[in-house]
């Protein structure tokens, strides 16, 4: 593959992905809330993870993407369910954002956020399913798609950065889910709730920052590592 054509393609698939995150995504949820006033998010639910896919095989659309391909990314998303559930006593404190991040930055976006996007429904299985479930999906999996976006630019590299990104990731994640919680109140959005909601939640975005934190620092190497090696040994996630 030529360096002009794998630059025209990397944009296009990039141009396809972004599109499907922050534009298809987010109006099939609003279509959720306001068609089916929230009563239908397993299957609003389904949808979302349908179209996480798009983004990851947009990627690999000169061809399929090889097994062990998919399991790396399978592989990161039980990380991550099983990270939420051994930390179900702890509130807001979770490893779910730091390990989508770093699949985001070693994997790449389209990785990035499908483990997001995964970690949320099947984590939900135990935690339970309902309207809040599709906001999860698109936010951890949007985080997981901006942490991949950052690494391509080797700002990832840089401790402040990594930082910086775990409580820039709490306070996203705790907005995007007040907006749920506003829309669950009578189906209405008001910046007046919205506010109230934010204030409300201030104690929860703490943590979600600390957490974040915390856990990007214990984790972020030491998985990125072996990420790393497994992609030279097998050459996993090339164009």
């Amino acid at each position: 593959m030529s360096a002009k054509f794998k630059k025209r393609y990397n944009k296009r698939s990039l141009i396809i992905s972004a599109s499907v995150i922050l534009l298809i995504i987010p109006a099939i949820i609003a279509i959720g809330v306001k068609l089916f006033n929230d009563r239908k998010y397993n299957l609003i639910s389904f949808i979302v993870t349908f179209l996480a896919c798009i983004p990851f095989f947009a990627k690999f659309e000169q061809r399929k993407p090889r097994p062990r391909e998919i399991l790396c990314i399978s592989v990161m998303s039980t990380l991550s369910v099983v990270g939420r559930l051994i930390f179900v006593m702890l509130p807001g404190f979770k490893p779910v954002t730091a390990i989508t991040a770093i699949t985001g930055a070693f994997l790449g976006p389209e990785s990035g956020f499908l483990t997001g996007a995964l970690s949320a429904i099947i984590s939900n299985i135990y935690y339970g399913q309902g309207p809040w479930t599709p906001f999860q999906m698109l936010t951890w999996g949007l985080l997981g798609f901006i942490a991949g976006i950052l690494s391509k630019f080797n700002l990832m590299e840089n401790k402040i950065v990594i930082i910086l990104y775990g409580i820039f990731s709490g306070i996203v994640f705790s907005l995007m889910m007040d907006i749920w919680f506003v829309l669950s109140i009578d189906g209405l959005f008001t910046w007046e709730q919205y506010y109230m909601a934010i204030i409300a939640a201030l104690p929860f975005t703490i943590i979600y920052c600390i957490s974040n934190v915390v856990f990007l620092l214990l984790l972020y190497r030491p998985i990125g590592e072996k990420l790393e090696r497994v992609k030279l040994k097998y050459g996993l996630m090339q164009n």
